[in-house]
C-alpha cells in the first residue's frame, strides 16, 4: 500500500473553506491536507487585544469547518514548517499570496530557508501590481482611473467550496489555540465565515440596494460590515462581487470594494507609506506635540459630540462607521495639528478590522498628504457632519449618555444651551472655526505656489 501524499495549506489571512483556490489546489494534488496556522510572536506583540480576540474566535470557527482538524502552534514559521514536513512526509506547502511588506518579506524568508510555496490567489479581487495604466504600464496614483480599469481588468467567479476535506488528527501539541481574552466591556461583531456569509445574505436582501444613500448615516445599521471579514479572509471579496448589478447603490458598493484595493495596490507600489508620508512635503508642516488635546481625542472627550460619540464606539465596539473614520481623522489633523501616524496606531491597536494598507492610506486621505486630488483643504466640520449624517441624534445618544437628554436640534452644539453641560460632558477643547484657519495658514507655509481657494465638506 503506497503512503498518503500530504500537502501542507498554511492559513493566514484566509480563515475560510469557500472560495479558497489555495485549499482547492492542495486538496486537487494530494489525498489528505495538512491545514496549519502558526501565530507569529511579533504580530502579536504589535496587535490590540480586541483583534487579538476576534481571531482567536475566528481561529476556532476555521478549526470547526475543518473537523477540528487544525494544526495550531505558536512558532518560527520556518521551524514548524520543517517539523511538519518532517512528520507528515509533505509534497507541497500552499498558500495565499500576500503582498504588504511583512506578510511577503516572511514568505520571502521562508522560501529562501528551502520550503517552496505554491501560491495559488490573494485576498483580493485583483491583486496588488496587475492594474496598470495602459499608456506607459505604471501603477494608479488616483482612484477613479484606477476604479475603471479594475473593473475593465475583472477577477475570476468564485471558486467552489470543498465537499470533503480529509486531515489527519493533530497531535496535541498542535491544538495551542491561544487564549485571547476580549476586553471587560468590549462586544465586537461575531467571528468566522459562516458569521461572515450570514451578515452578508442580510446586508444583501435588506441593505444592498439603499447601500448609496444610507451608508454615510452612523445612526442607522447602513453598512455591509464586510471589513472585518474581509481583514481575516473570512469571506472574500469574489463573493461579494459576484451578484452585484448596475444600479447605483451597487456600484457604490462594488467601489467601496475597489477602494481597498486600491489602497493595497498603492501600498504595494509605496512600501514605506504605511509610516511614512505619501506626499513627502508634508513632513515639512509644523504639527503640534500629542499631549492633553490628544488625550481627550482617544478618550472620546473632545467636546465635539459626534467626534465623541465615534471615539467611544471604537473603544467600545473595535469598529468605526466610515463616515465617523473621515470626521474624527480631519479633527485629530486639521483642528489638533497632530501628526496622522498617531490616530493611525491608535486605531491600529483598537480596530478589528485593521488593514494596514486601508488604515495608512486611509488616513493620508484625510490628513491630505495620500492620494487625494483636492487634498488639504478638505477640512471636516464636525458640527455639520453630525447634522447631515446623524440628524436626529440617535448615534450621538448612543455612545454619549451625558447628551441623552437633548433634543435634535440641541445635541450638536451642547454649548449653546443650558443644559448642555449639566451632565458632565466636557467643554470643547478647540474651537474648529479658528482651527480650520490655523491649519489653513500651517498649509501655505509649505507651499510653492500660489494659494488656492478653500473649500468645505
Amino acid at each position: 500500500m503506497s503512503a498518503l501524499r500530504r500537502n501542507i495549506v498554511w492559513f493566514r489571512r484566509d480563515l475560510r473553506i469557500s472560495d479558497h483556490p489555495a485549499l482547492l489546489a492542495a486538496i486537487e494534488s494530494s489525498d489528505e491536507i495538512v491545514p496549519v496556522f502558526i501565530l507569529d510572536k511579533s504580530q502579536i506583540a504589535e496587535a490590540g487585544d480586541k483583534l487579538l480576540a476576534y481571531m482567536g474566535q475566528s481561529l476556532r470557527a476555521l478549526d470547526e469547518s475543518l473537523g477540528n482538524k487544525l494544526h495550531i502552534i505558536e512558532g518560527d514559521q520556518i521551524e514548524v514548517l520543517n517539523e511538519l514536513i518532517a512528520m507528515y512526509s509533505i509534497n507541497e506547502v500552499h498558500i495565499s499570496d500576500e503582498y504588504e511588506r511583512y506578510g511577503a518579506a516572511r514568505d520571502a524568508r521562508v522560501e529562501a530557508a528551502g520550503i517552496k510555496l505554491i501560491r495559488t490567489g490573494s485576498p483580493y479581487a485583483v491583486a496588488p501590481g496587475r492594474v496598470l495604466k495602459p499608456s506607459d504600464a505604471t501603477p494608479y496614483r488616483v482612484y477613479t482611473p484606477f476604479y475603471r480599469a479594475w473593473c475593465t481588468h475583472g477577477w475570476r467567479a468564485p471558486a467552489k467550496t470543498p465537499k470533503d476535506i480529509k486531515a489527519p488528527v493533530p497531535p496535541e501539541k498542535y491544538r495551542a489555540f491561544p487564549d485571547f481574552k476580549m476586553p471587560n466591556g468590549v462586544e465586537v461583531i461575531k467571528a468566522g465565515e459562516a458569521a461572515a456569509l450570514a451578515r452578508f445574505k442580510e446586508f444583501s436582501k435588506s441593505g444592498l440596494d439603499g447601500y448609496d444613500e444610507n451608508r454615510n448615516f452612523a445612526g442607522i445599521d447602513g453598512t455591509s460590515k464586510m471589513s472585518t471579514y474581509l481583514k481575516f479572509g473570512e469571506i472574500h471579496p469574489r463573493t461579494l462581487l459576484a451578484n452585484l448589478g448596475d444600479s447605483k447603490a451597487h456600484d457604490t458598493f462594488r467601489k467601496e470594494i475597489a477602494w481597498r484595493e486600491f489602497y493595497a495596490d498603492v501600498l504595494f507600489n509605496n512600501p514605506n507609506t504605511d509610516f511614512d508620508y505619501y506626499a513627502p512635503r508634508f513632513k515639512e508642516m509644523r504639527y503640534d506635540a500629542p499631549g492633553e488635546k490628544f488625550k481627550a481625542w482617544q478618550e472620546g472627550k473632545t467636546g465635539y459630540p459626534f467626534v465623541d460619540a465615534a471615539m467611544r464606539q471604537l473603544v467600545h465596539e473595535g469598529w468605526m462607521h466610515n463616515r465617523t473614520r473621515m470626521v474624527v481623522a480631519s479633527f485629530l489633523v486639521k483642528d489638533l495639528h497632530l501628526e496622522w501616524q498617531l490616530g493611525e496606531r491608535f486605531f491600529a491597536q483598537h480596530l478589528v478590522d485593521y488593514d494596514v494598507a486601508s488604515n495608512a492610506h486611509g488616513w493620508q486621505w484625510t490628513a491630505g498628504c495620500g492620494t487625494d486630488a483636492s487634498p488639504y483643504y478638505r477640512v471636516f466640520n464636525p458640527i455639520e457632519q453630525g447634522r447631515r449624517f446623524d440628524e436626529d441624534g440617535t448615534y450621538i445618544r448612543k455612545y454619549v449618555p451625558e447628551l441623552a437628554h437633548l433634543s435634535a436640534a440641541e445635541i450638536h452644539e451642547p454649548w449653546l444651551y443650558l443644559d448642555g453641560y449639566s451632565h458632565d460632558y466636557p467643554e470643547r477643547i478647540v474651537d474648529h472655526a479658528l482651527e480650520r484657519l490655523e491649519s489653513l495658514a500651517r498649509l501655505q507655509e509649505i507651499k510653492a505656489d500660489k494659494p488656492e481657494k478653500p473649500t468645505k465638506s
